[in-house]
């Protein structure tokens, strides 16, 4: 019994470093009532059992054993010099997964009848419902096709902030909007985009449309301004999907813990990794705040996105009625890193330089600007 020991914890440790992404949702979504429990219960829980804690410290010691020994072998570095340079050759793609990493849902949002968190409904807010349907459904469309992206995006922001004002703990749920809205403000239409389009014909001499452009002069350099800021955006998005991380993993789930219990008792998790709901819960708010701290400190920014979408994938198919909508901005966003690397003001760049390895994770921006 005891030899068995050893390999049986090790495997549910794995597992509950890869797993708490079912419970790591938006928990709200799928569990709207209020839980009485309270995080020193939670905590209780987790202390008196021997074998919650040794889980959470092996965790806790296997990442950082992996860490260390990464530093120090770095292996697969042809493999991986490879793949960053072929994950870099899409950043000319960047502005169009943002805009539809964000446009995709708002439509959804604006035909559904909720602003930007599927909790965050017309009746709740106590606001119009067609007016959350327009608006949903309009900024979404015009970010999806490019047309006036950065004033798309600026409206888009504007209207969150407008929903953060009336129902702060809802709206900071759906979080990820704020730095998908700015990195798009940042990178303009790009191409494929109605703007790219239109601001070749404003270019090009003899047009008609050139003559009849009403906003090429006056937006035009607001555009160049925001552009040659496009570096920002690694910075912009890490550092907001971190602190989305964060909210999600400590406020959700360890400071509310009655909404996470109730997704790992309706969904029965505990059958999958059988381990206590108390320490299902604690797994899934740490691994998801020590996340939101690395993606927000740019450190191993590439491999942390690879958790990210193992967990965003998990819950997709673990929640079967958890509203997948709610998922595409986040899986966008963190695509984006995946291209971008941590970019500018990241440890990532501050290890390349002490451990000697190449500095490709470092982007330069470069996007194409766009009149808006």
């Amino acid at each position: 019994m005891t030899r068995h020991f050893g390999p049986r914890a090790l495997g549910l440790a794995v597992l509950l470093a890869v797993i708490p992404g079912q419970v790591s949702a938006h928990v709200r979504y799928v569990t709207p009532g209020e839980g009485r429990e309270r995080l020193a219960e939670l905590l209780g829980a987790v202390a008196g059992d021997p074998l919650a804690l040794a889980l959470l410290s092996g965790g806790g010691i296997g990442v950082a054993v992996a860490v260390l020994g990464w530093l120090r072998l770095r292996p697969l570095r042809i493999d991986l010099a490879v793949l960053r340079g072929t994950l870099r050759s899409y950043d000319d793609l960047l502005p169009w997964l943002a805009r539809l990493a964000i446009g995709l849902p708002m439509v959804g949002a604006g035909f559904t009848g909720y602003l930007f968190s599927p909790a965050a409904t017309a009746d709740v807010l106590g606001v119009p419902g067609p007016a959350v349907r327009l608006f949903g459904i309009a900024v979404g469309f015009l970010l999806v096709f490019g047309f006036a992206t950065r004033i798309s995006a600026a409206a888009g922001l504007a209207g969150y902030l407008v929903g953060l004002a009336l129902s702060p703990a809802l709206l900071l749920l759906a979080f990820e909007y704020v730095p998908g809205f700015v990195a798009i403000m940042l990178l303009g239409g790009g191409r494929p985009s109605a703007d790219h389009v239109f601001s070749r014909l404003a270019d090009a001499d003899g047009t008609v449309y050139r003559r009849v452009d009403p906003v090429r002069e006056t937006l035009a350099p607001v555009g160049k301004a925001l552009a040659a800021r496009d570096g920002l955006v690694p910075v912009v998005v890490r550092v907001g999907l971190g602190v989305s991380f964060v909210y999600l993993g400590v406020v959700q789930k360890l400071l509310m813990p009655g909404q996470a219990l109730g997704v790992v008792t309706k969904y029965d998790l505990t059958a999958v990794v059988p381990v206590s709901p108390e320490l299902w819960v604690v797994g899934a708010g740490l691994t998801e705040a020590a996340l939101g701290v690395a993606l927000a400190l740019g450190l191993f920014t590439r491999a942390g996105c690879g958790v990210a979408i193992a967990m965003f994938t998990t819950t997709l198919f673990g929640l079967p009625d958890d509203p997948v909508l709610a998922h595409i901005s986040l899986f966008g966003l963190v695509s984006m890193l995946v291209i971008t690397g941590g970019g500018a003001y990241s440890l990532d760049r501050r290890l390349a330089d002490r451990f000697g390895t190449e500095r490709h994770d470092e982007w330069s921006g470069g996007a194409a600007p766009s009149a808006d």
